[in-house]
């Protein structure tokens, strides 16, 4: 398969993810503990790391050795940061409480975007990574943990007040934005296949950005950080033992 195609057809599999993660919650009518929350996106925490280290971070120094990997890297953190800066979101899970009234609707929104936000980065990485052995990696590791962020995601609207029905819909299209990452991703290295290394390191650096400002403080946040933690721990072994078993 031509790697540009593979790349979006990967982020497109990817991004779906996040509606298999909010499936779940179709009946349900309240949302989740904020424990059930924490470990959700712990274990995703954990998955993105690894797919950080061993998909992106060791290709991309094979590929094009230790600068180009810092450029790209640095590059992707700094680009993270300024799109949180310059897009008003709410950071994750931040003052979540079980249950969420009518009156948390809007801070429920701003949590949505930062999801959708931090899509855009990780469709990049699927979309990039397609030009590579790692492709496989790289969409499944994507993949899984999107499944908690779409749960995440629907539980938050639905115990907001929203339709499942709705709730689903919403959390369809966060997904969706993996696929105009990736797009942007293929064709990116479609039109300059020396970047390979360079935007393999800035997938990285951005996936990093977002588990170390995003994922991690607001899931020790609540009180549940040794349960999350484990957590992290568990979705590292997986993604490592995936990667080994798939790589």
């Amino acid at each position: 398969m031509n790697p540009a195609l593979k790349g979006i057809l990967y982020s497109l599999v990817a991004g779906l993810a996040t509606t298999l993660g909010a499936l779940p919650f179709m009946a349900m009518k309240k949302g989740i503990s904020r424990r059930t929350l924490d470990i959700l996106l712990g274990f995703a925490a954990g998955v993105m790391l690894a797919a950080t280290a061993f998909s992106l971070v060791v290709p991309s120094i094979e590929l094009g050795g230790p600068l180009r990997f810092v450029i790209g890297f640095a590059l992707g953190g700094i680009f993270v940061d300024i799109m949180d800066k310059l897009a008003p979101h709410e950071h994750l899970i931040k003052g979540y409480e079980g249950p969420l009234e009518h009156s948390k609707v809007s801070k429920i929104w701003l949590f949505v975007i930062a999801i959708t936000l931090h899509n855009f980065p990780e469709g990049m990485a699927v979309g990039v990574g397609a030009f590579t052995a790692e492709a496989l990696v790289i969409a499944v590791a994507i993949g899984v943990q999107n499944i908690p962020e779409g749960a995440a995601v629907m539980a938050s609207l639905v115990g907001a007040g929203y339709k499942p029905t709705r709730a689903l819909k919403i959390s369809f299209l966060t997904g969706m934005v993996e696929v105009v990452g990736g797009l942007l991703g293929a064709i990116l290295i479609s039109v300059a296949r020396p970047l390979l290394p360079y935007a393999m390191a800035f997938a990285g650096g951005a996936m990093l950005f977002v588990i170390s400002d995003e994922v991690v403080p607001e899931t020790h946040s609540g009180g549940f950080e040794r349960a999350s933690t484990y957590s992290l721990i568990v979705g590292f072994i997986v993604m490592a033992l995936l990667d080994n078993l798939l790589g």
